[in-house]
């Protein structure tokens, strides 16, 4: 079997016994992984912070704090939550595996350490870590295009940011799983997409567009459905890219649904997309105050086209937790 370049991986290993940091450094070594190795939880959060790390060996019951902390600690942070943790023990209680289980531990090994079942297991959790990494960066490539796109009207500068903070901020108001809220924030970057389908003149006409030009417009929901489809992350994005345009009455695009046949995500997502349109200036008007964008919103609603009741909740996520935005038409 070849063995893998140093730069390859890199492997932290957190163990407050030298004779195990050893061992297993030095099997690793072998193989060609470059490994950091800690004596402590601190060390071992502190250096994760400091580098990028592969993969990580958790001694149980090292000291400050032990691997459990570590690992939940590792687990809950966005930066490093997909980061696999193995965690190292001699004990075979069940209690400690079900432990580790629920910190998010990726595996385990058991001391005294076989060095095939390490060499199997790191090989293993590293292959699924590079899926991982070619799945964020299909995502980061996605998310530049988007803002490409966001990047050719001046007058759109930092919508999508915004809209995937309020996205977020409307969902944890309305109680929605974690897994919409995801959705929500990359739905805020890439939810218009499928515009780079559309030609300038087009997207960056300052008039209204004639009955030929809106064909073209209302197809920028499929396309942008259809460039996102191959991820199987953004399936709970994909209903929120083709549905943001849609309007309660059944007059929205692209498939005229009505109602509740509007996913939950796509009206929230057009609640904040309406709002901050209403408030960032363009050629043709200036933005409007947060109170005069809401009393149109609302002349809306009546028309039949939004839901009132996330326009109610809108407000108040502005009013109590992100009065600063209100702000932002001002400047």
């Amino acid at each position: 079997m070849s063995k893998r370049t140093p730069e390859a991986a890199t492997v932290l290993v957190a163990d407050d016994n030298l004779a195990n940091l050893e061992l297993l450094s030095g099997l690793l070594q072998v193989e060609g992984y470059e490994v950091v190795c800690v004596v402590n939880g601190r060390q071992a959060l502190e250096t994760l912070r400091s580098r990028p790390i592969d993969i990580i060996l958790l001694d149980v019951r090292m000291p400050e704090p032990d691997g459990f902390a570590v690992c939940r600690e590792v687990k809950s942070n966005p930066d490093s939550r997909f980061v696999p943790v193995v965690l190292v023990t001699a004990s075979t209680a069940s209690a400690d595996r079900i432990q580790g289980i629920e910190c998010g531990a990726d595996d385990f090994l058991s001391k005294p350490i076989n060095r095939e079942e390490l060499l199997a297991r790191v090989r293993s959790l590293l292959r699924l870590k590079q899926f991982t990494d070619e799945l964020e960066s299909a995502e980061t490539v996605l998310s530049s295009l988007a803002l490409s796109i966001e990047a050719k009207d001046p007058y759109t500068e930092g919508h999508c940011d915004r809209l995937s903070k309020y996205s977020v901020a409307l969902a944890e108001r309305l109680n929605l799983p974690e897994e919409l809220r995801v959705a929500l924030r990359r739905a805020g970057t890439v939810h218009d997409i499928g515009k780079v389908a559309v030609p300038e003149h087009i997207l960056l006409k300052p008039g209204p567009l004639t009955p030929e030009e809106w064909i073209v417009m209302k197809q920028h929901p499929l396309v942008g459905e259809r460039i996102c489809v191959p991820l199987k992350s953004f399936r709970h994005v994909l209903p929120v890219i083709r549905s943001h345009h849609e309007k309660l009455d059944g007059s929205g695009y692209p498939d005229g649904l009505r109602g509740g046949e509007i996913p939950l995500t796509a009206r929230v997502l057009q609640t904040v997309d309406i709002y901050d349109a209403l408030t960032t200036s363009r050629p043709y008007r200036k933005a409007l105050s947060p109170q005069e964008a809401f009393t149109l919103i609302r002349k809306e609603v009546e028309l039949g086209w939004w839901d009132g009741s996330l326009v109610d909740e809108f407000e108040a996520v502005l009013a109590n937790h992100m009065s600063p935005l209100l702000d932002r038409s001002a400047q």
